[in-house]
């Protein structure tokens, strides 16, 4: 197996080790984009992800790339020319969509693909299936994966219909500090020197995170959501300015995940907090009469009108 660069040996970026710990514990919360400058580790938390969901789940993870320039055969499939040929026999071959059931599916720059390619991942993501009709083949297959994409802002928006689409958006900052800086740097540096060697090294340290991790998610299927608690998040997805029912659904689904995470018996307000803005930072807008903006991140529920 390919060595890849630990999850434990990312430096910084919290937010986003945070927004890729909350979907490793409850997939059904959804994909994730990160947004921000090139070179700071964007895609390599993506990829780390995928391995450590091998560790906890026991089974390959299928992580997909996605290439902008990609064709609508090699996206959803298409005849098995060179079995049709040798055979005789008229046989789909499977395109990315559907190699990345039950893994991953990341797209680099997703805010540069074309219109065609959007609208197939849109029509994916919302039915988890996909039909395809052509060369003489029928074939309707399931594609359920995780969504992972990376973009930076200075090159484009998303269209927003693919941006409802992930669940969270984690918004990064270059390292601050020197100190943080020469350590990504010479980590990176002892990763391409030697990748085998450098996973060693932080063996422990994931084995540590998938114990973690699936502890949670064991946690997490015992967790319910008071009617009180939705109740709230509804109130305060609704002052934030929040379009529609998936903000207040993604909240109370990643305030869960946050309370297993942290080992808690029930999900409170103090899980809110900490992924209010990878939930709603994509969602918010203004109200559309320009009265009064959404109140700061960090207001209680009681707090609300």
């Amino acid at each position: 197996m390919k060595a890849a660069f630990p999850f434990s040996a990312i430096v910084g970026q919290e937010r986003l080790k945070l927004a890729l710990r909350l979907v490793a514990v409850d997939p059904k919360i959804g994909g994730v984009l990160i947004r921000g400058p090139k070179g700071i580790a964007k895609s390599t938390a993506a990829r780390s992800l995928a391995r450590l969901l091998e560790a906890i789940e026991g089974r390959p993870v299928p992580f997909v790339d996605l290439p902008l320039g990609a064709s609508e055969d090699r996206v959803v499939g298409t005849l098995d020319v060179t079995r049709a040929l040798r055979e005789g026999e008229r046989r789909f071959q499977p395109g990315l969509l559907f190699q990345a059931h039950n893994g991953m599916l990341y797209v680099d720059e997703v805010n540069l693909l074309t219109d065609y390619l959007i609208d197939i991942l849109l029509d994916a993501a919302a039915t988890g299936l996909l039909i395809v009709e052509r060369d003489g083949i029928s074939e309707r297959r399931t594609a359920r994966f995780q969504l992972l994409g990376t973009m930076n802002p200075d090159e484009g928006e998303l269209r927003p219909q693919l941006l409802d689409r992930f669940a969270l958006c984690c918004d990064l900052e270059d390292l601050s500090t020197p100190e943080q800086r020469a350590l990504a740097v010479r980590r990176r540096l002892d990763f391409d020197e030697d990748p085998a060697a450098f996973e060693r090294a932080f063996a422990e340290p994931e084995h540590l995170e998938a114990e973690r991790l699936s502890a949670a998610r064991v946690q997490l299927s015992g967790l319910k959501l008071p009617g009180a608690f939705v109740d709230a998040v509804a109130r305060y997805a609704l002052a934030q300015g929040a379009q529609g029912l998936r903000a207040d659904l993604i909240l109370c689904r990643a305030a869960r995940a946050h309370a297993a995470l942290s080992g808690r018996t029930e999900v409170g307000w103090e899980d809110v907090q900490p992924v209010e803005e990878l939930c709603l930072a994509h969602r918010r807008r203004q109200p559309p009469d320009g009265g009064t903006p959404p109140p700061t991140p960090g207001r209680k529920p009681e707090d609300l009108p």
